[in-house]
């Protein structure tokens, strides 16, 4: 099964951030098979951190669960929330098999959110040569559509948006986006 996770920062927790980063990383570490994408979002300035996307691929939602909740920024009080639901990899991909790399151009974290949607709508967009990771995101039992994540590579935040149809979502985030992992 695979998932989608989102743990947003909490406001004023940078210095916290830092200080737990190598345990971060090494918790990390223990999922390098099951992730599919994975890196941190930012504010506007594109360096200030706002939060951690982890997208993966484990056996049930409590494997899931026991992931997002012992992770130790979460366990710390760096993230404010957390977002965790069932994903399906509409790529069949992961970022590192991107035929555009881990670097160059602007990268993305684009979330449609909305429960109107049936779970089998269209698998992926026209243009998805800029397309890192993109699915469904779904309800436990993975029978709703409850919206799509996604991210892209795009030269701003509003065509990064169009990725997305906003009319088919309550709300569209983009988030600037980059490759997660241990610096080489």
């Amino acid at each position: 099964m695979e998932f989608f996770c989102y743990h947003r920062d909490r406001p004023g927790s940078l210095a916290l951030r830092h200080e737990k980063l190598e345990e971060h990383w090494s918790y990390m570490d223990q999922y390098a098979k099951e992730m599919i994408a994975r890196g941190p979002t930012f504010a506007d300035d594109g360096e200030t951190p706002t939060g951690s996307v982890h997208i993966l691929d484990l056996p049930d939602p409590a494997a899931a669960r026991a992931f997002a909740f012992d992770e130790p920024n979460y366990q710390a009080g760096v993230y404010r929330d957390v977002l965790l639901l069932r994903w399906r990899n509409a790529l069949g991909r992961t970022m590192w098999d991107f035929p555009g790399g881990r670097d160059g151009g602007n990268r993305h974290l684009v979330l449609g959110l909305g429960t109107d949607q049936a779970a089998d709508a269209p698998t992926a967009p026209p243009g998805r040569d800029e397309l890192i990771a993109y699915g469904p995101l779904l309800s436990d039992d993975g029978a709703a559509r409850l919206g799509t994540a996604a991210l892209v590579r795009a030269p701003d935040p509003d065509t990064a948006r169009a990725v997305l149809a906003p009319a088919r979502y309550a709300d569209v985030e983009v988030h600037t986006w980059r490759f997660g992992g241990r610096p080489s």
